[in-house]
């Protein structure tokens, strides 16, 4: 029946290698649920008002868990799906200042709205379909290099210098347990991969993670120092979730509160990010899955498509800020998952952290960030199927990879990609090479770019 469903054999994989692909997927992102709650709770809405730390991590674990499993049943990927990081921020600095979270959380919930729409009439498939196929593979080496980036700084092995904008560890040279034990995880690894042994990632991440436990219980760490979570043994294994925030959002509030330009702004902000950070995810990540037909295209994509904008009115309606596909995907994907079988196991643990909230607080950046690493650099390897010697396509591709770590965005990359593509084919005169939605959405991003420039000009 599983294999029915899921299309276990079709895809070349096994009951036990999306297990494990799930958990890997589960472990290398359920920092959100203590991470979120942390970024959102950080800031103040229009009436100084700030959300509770225990009702915010009760929401992100909930709206991933229906997320994902959603994901799984419908759209039958590999993808686990929680809030956005980068929506998320959208949320709080931009839309908070202006209006309630309540009023904010409702424009959350219609990006989700928009989402779906453009999922559903067909748009949002045109689009990515609309994508040259080396670009798309230009997206997958992008992301490769941005999550390797997010391993390096979660884990101190990277950090901003004060001389130079990223330097060696926090002072210029390693030091300490944390960058330590990031250091034996990814070699160990490593070696496991190359190996074939099966489940290297996963082993890793586990060992690595109990040995961070022992390590700060006898050494004197500073819980800084660990990044988001400090291993150490949680003082309970259960604790009860406070549904406080589940339901509190207003659709429309926002636009009479903060007036209709700034609402209409933070709306499109929120779509384009959310739209076009999902698009490269999901691109990038089945990619890497081997899920790309030789049109360039993914399979059941318009269902994928519209769980993602679903899964953006979910995390709306939960006051966890808009849900989206993870990156971290990737690390399932790099142990074996191919099917949404895996995402059954990374929506189930997911909801298990509703009443095991502290478990989700025992496994380090130093732990979880070498997974993201290794698969950085598996991704990497697409990198051959871009056509180097094609300035026409070398040069949008260079600035798709380049743009994504170095601006931490997959959006940016993305929007730098295709306006430079279609700009160098109409600078040749090749306009039937340019499919006419490229167009628009290159005006779209050059609109996102200058998007401050355009708020202060109709203000």
């Amino acid at each position: 029946m599983l294999d029915r469903f899921f299309e276990l054999t079709g895809r070349g994989t096994t009951v036990g290698r999306e297990v494990r692909g799930g958990l890997t997927t589960f472990m290398a992102m359920a920092y959100i649920i203590l991470l979120n709650p942390i970024i959102l709770a950080g800031a103040r809405d229009v009436t100084g008002a700030r959300l509770s730390i225990a009702e915010l991590t009760t929401s992100t674990a909930l709206a991933a868990a229906v997320s994902t499993l959603l994901m799984a049943v419908v759209g039958n990927a590999p993808f686990g799906l929680a809030a956005g990081l980068g929506l998320n921020a959208v949320v709080a600095y931009q839309a908070a200042p202006h209006m309630t979270w309540a009023q904010a959380m409702g424009l959350v919930v219609l990006e989700g709205l928009v989402i779906i729409v453009l999922a559903v009439t067909g748009l949002r498939t045109l689009i990515m379909n609309a994508i040259p196929l080396a670009l798309k593979h230009a997206i997958s080496v992008g992301i490769g290099l941005f999550i390797a980036l997010i391993g390096l700084v979660d884990a101190g092995f990277v950090a901003a210098g004060e001389g130079t904008p990223v330097q060696l560890g926090a002072t210029g040279h390693l030091a300490g347990w944390p960058v330590t034990l990031f250091c034996f995880g990814l070699l160990l690894m490593i070696v496991l991969y190359v190996r074939r042994t099966p489940a290297a990632i996963l082993i890793s991440i586990a060992v690595t993670a109990v040995l961070a436990i022992v390590v700060n219980s006898l050494a004197t760490i500073p819980p800084q120092a660990w990044g988001v979570v400090a291993p150490r043994v949680p003082e309970s294994l259960v604790s009860a979730p406070d549904f406080g925030l589940v339901g509190a959002f207003d659709l429309f509030g926002g636009f009479a509160r903060a007036g209709a330009l700034t609402a209409t702004v933070v709306l499109f902000t929120l779509v384009l990010s959310g739209f076009f950070d999902a698009m490269g995810t999901i691109i990038g990540v089945s990619d890497e899955a081997g899920l790309i037909d030789e049109r360039g295209q993914v399979p059941q994509l318009g269902r994928i498509l519209t769980v993602d904008g679903v899964a953006g009115m979910v995390g709306g309606s939960a006051s966890a800020s808009a849900n989206t596909v993870f990156v971290e995907s990737a690390a399932g994907v790099g142990e074996g998952a191919r099917t949404g079988l895996a995402s059954v196991v990374t929506g189930a643990l997911l909801g298990v952290t509703l009443l095991f909230t502290p478990l989700a607080g025992v496994v380090p950046a130093a732990a979880a960030a070498p997974a993201l690493v290794l698969v950085g650099a598996l991704m990497m390897m697409q990198s051959r199927n871009v056509p180097w010697d094609d300035p026409d396509l070398a040069v949008p591709a260079f600035l798709t990879i380049a743009l994504m770590p170095f601006t931490y965005s997959i959006t940016n990359g993305v929007g730098a990609g295709v306006i430079v593509y279609t700009l160098i084919k109409a600078a040749r005169g090749r306009f039937s090479e340019i499919p006419w939605l490229l167009w628009i959405v290159s005006l779209v991003f050059l609109a996102y770019f200058a998007i401050d420039g355009l708020e202060q000009l109709f203000t």
